[in-house]
């Protein structure tokens, strides 16, 4: 109760001194969240999308062709929100551009939606190799994960699962590079039991390949339920007709 009482006594101080301002527009923000009721109302919500891997889609579906044709190795998928205007604005100022308020904000906004049932055991991060984490400052998937594990009562570890070897940016891939670019990077450590529901969480997913190979090293050893969670989940892009 006490720590409760606290953390009102934070936001009363935050709302008089540093009153929440819209990141998007510069209104005035919602109490805890620096978006106003406007542009929060934009924000995409996922829906309508594939049970298997939160893929959007036009119409309702348990699952999308490519899950029906070859199931990912997971099990599930929670992604609540599409990356598309405005949040991938935000998604790009946090992860590009070392703005710790959208960060926050995203958090903020995971948070306070409904998880999936029955809950994970356990949250792993997608890691960044220690190159990757000295450039950026930090590892916003790791950022995002701690205070939804927070909420929901469950443990977040950030050391159990590792990326071994640095790859390139994802960004300008296509699916299969991106596949390639990721196999045999993440491994575990060799001193730690894992429980048999596991969730991966990430910041965006648009192929789902890391997330894959990440999940293929949880199956190898022995976690029965791998789920992914990402933030945002990316529209299937459409194929180049020029």
């Amino acid at each position: 109760m006490r720590r409760d009482a606290l953390i009102r006594s934070w936001h009363r101080l935050h709302a008089w001194l540093l009153p929440w301002r819209c990141l998007l527009c510069g209104d005035a923000g919602r109490e805890r969240l620096d978006l106003c009721a406007a542009c929060a109302g934009e924000l995409p919500r996922n829906t309508t999308c594939c049970a298997r891997c939160a893929l959007p889609l036009p119409a309702p579906a348990a699952l999308c062709g490519a899950c029906q044709r070859r199931p990912p190795p997971w099990d599930a998928a929670w992604a609540p929100f599409r990356y598309g205007w405005p949040l991938d604005r935000l998604e790009a100022r946090y992860k590009f551009g070392r703005d710790l308020a959208a960060g926050r904000t995203l958090a903020e906004l995971w948070r306070s939606l409904p998880p999936p049932s029955p809950r994970p055991a356990l949250i792993l991060p997608v890691p960044l190799h220690r190159a990757r984490l000295r450039q950026r400052g930090y590892n916003q998937a790791l950022e995002l994960a701690r205070p939804l594990g927070r909420t929901l009562g469950v443990p977040v570890r950030h050391d159990l699962l590792l990326r071994r070897r640095a790859t390139a940016a994802q960004t300008e891939l296509d699916a299969a590079a991106r596949r390639r670019n990721v196999r045999g990077a993440f491994a575990l450590r060799e001193d730690m039991a894992l429980p048999s529901h596991v969730a991966l969480l990430d910041d965006v997913m648009t192929t789902g390949a890391t997330l894959a190979e990440c999940a293929r090293v949880l199956r190898r050893a022995g976690v029965a339920r791998v789920e992914v969670w990402a933030l945002a989940r990316a529209p299937q892009r459409r194929p180049d007709r020029s």
